[in-house]
């Protein structure tokens, strides 16, 4: 590879390992996200001219710092009416690359820069898209282009969601402050929904001619992470890591090697990850300990401890659907819902035969699902079960007629034509 390349390679990775302790630190120092964004952009392109002919610095943190830094200073000097803001960034400048400080070697004061801006992109008065774009983009350092794709949309939207989102954030008063009491709960709980929404939105999309977008799962993880070692004692964050890193074990065995979708129990396990199924069951085991003193667990350590059983079984037949039935009961009392329903049905079925889980699919209120493919699917999984086929076959068809994604489509009529040859 030559030099050029490998000067490349290395801006990119900084950026990516680095550039949400970047844009914190600066936001911190400007009290303006969209300043701070856009001289952590600067930085980037200087990066991407300088290093191909200048080399890569022994710092690379730090030079791009040091680089934001500088534009910032050069963007106060240019409003009169902010000079004291040129004395702040001046002061935190001085002496030259060398001295300035390593992000590594500040790691409580860097992290909460982190952590702030973490909840600051899943603001309250932000909706839905904007926080999920908004994270992406400052937290997870993802390009506009990198967004768009793994959202399926064009870049033009994502630049308008982001756009809209920082304004938003500025007509709002927010601030860089993390915030306290029952307001850090609730967006701690914003914050966790937008990394699994992000993380499913990957593991199984909704749209598309993909079963699954790994890049985005990927980053929901990486993402989770570093919320648990930003809040390690916050045991629903360490139970969304389990979560995420479980499920995600899966992802090599979720397709065959013609791309087909492979459900949960036909994968080969041998493919999942080891590591991340270490790295899940560690996190599910604190966040058990910290439960243990009082602290309390949700929806994310629940469903985390549901992922752990099927990780544990060997094969599929070891599974524990009687535990896991349990915790799916437990699951709808503390986040009742119509998916935690349909996947309780599932868990009944396994766990007391096909008739009980049709009893708990026949007994929710799933009208909010009447779009979804999942209801159909489940049902048609259940019906084929205990041996009613043609009904099995026309609840697959139903479902495949609902859902966006073809490879989902594709599996679901194959299931249909499987139904109606054996009728």
């Amino acid at each position: 590879m030559p030099a050029s390349d490998d000067a490349t390679a290395a801006v990119h990775a900084a950026w990516r390992a680095d550039s949400a302790r970047l844009v914190g630190a600066l936001t911190r120092m400007t009290r303006d996200v969209e300043l701070a964004a856009d001289l952590a952009q600067d930085a980037l392109v200087a990066a991407l001219e300088q290093w191909p002919v200048t080399g890569v610095p022994d710092n690379p943190t730090a030079w791009l710092m040091t680089t934001a830094k500088r534009r910032g200073i050069d963007h106060f000097r240019r409003a009169d009416n902010l000079r004291r803001k040129t004395a702040e960034l001046e002061a935190d400048t001085r002496g030259e690359e060398a001295d300035v400080p390593d992000l590594e070697s500040q790691v409580d004061h860097i992290e909460d820069d982190v952590l702030r801006l973490v909840f600051l992109s899943c603001h309250p008065s932000l909706t839905a898209d904007s926080r999920v774009a908004l994270t992406l983009r400052l937290v997870g350092g993802l390009t506009t282009a990198e967004i768009a794709r793994a959202l399926l949309t064009s870049e033009p939207t994502v630049g308008q969601r982001i756009s809209r989102a920082k304004r938003t954030l500025a007509t709002a008063g927010a601030t860089f402050e993390l915030p306290t009491g029952q307001e850090r709960v609730d967006r701690l709980d914003d914050v966790m929904a937008v990394v699994y929404l992000v993380f499913n939105e990957g593991y199984t999309a909704t749209a598309g001619d993909d079963w699954m977008r790994p890049e985005l799962a990927v980053e929901a993880i990486r993402l989770a992470r570093m919320l648990a070692s930003l809040a390690p004692d916050e045991p629903e964050v360490l139970g969304l890591q389990a979560l995420l890193e479980l499920q995600g074990s899966r992802m090599r065995a979720r397709l065959s090697p013609t791309g087909e979708p492979v459900l949960l129990e036909d994968q080969d396990r041998s493919q999942w990850d080891e590591l991340m199924v270490r790295r899940g069951l560690t996190a599910l085991s604190r966040a058990s300990t910290l439960a243990a003193w009082g602290r309390p667990v949700g929806r994310y350590f629940l469903q985390a401890s549901i992922a752990a059983e099927h990780a544990r079984a060997t094969r599929a037949a070891d599974t524990d659907w009687t535990r896991i039935a349990q915790l799916y009961d437990v699951l709808a009392t503390a986040a009742p819902g119509p998916v935690v329903e349909v996947n309780r049905a599932v868990a009944h079925g396994r766990a007391h035969g096909p008739e009980a889980g049709l009893a708990v699919l026949d007994g929710a209120d799933l009208s909010s699902l009447a779009d979804s493919p999942l209801v159909p699917s489940v049902r048609g999984d259940l019906l084929e079960r205990v041996g009613a086929h043609a009904d099995a076959a026309a609840a697959f068809a139903s479902a495949a007629s609902l859902t966006r994604n073809a490879g989902e489509r594709a599996l679901l009529e194959r299931r249909a034509d499987a139904c109606r040859a054996r009728t």
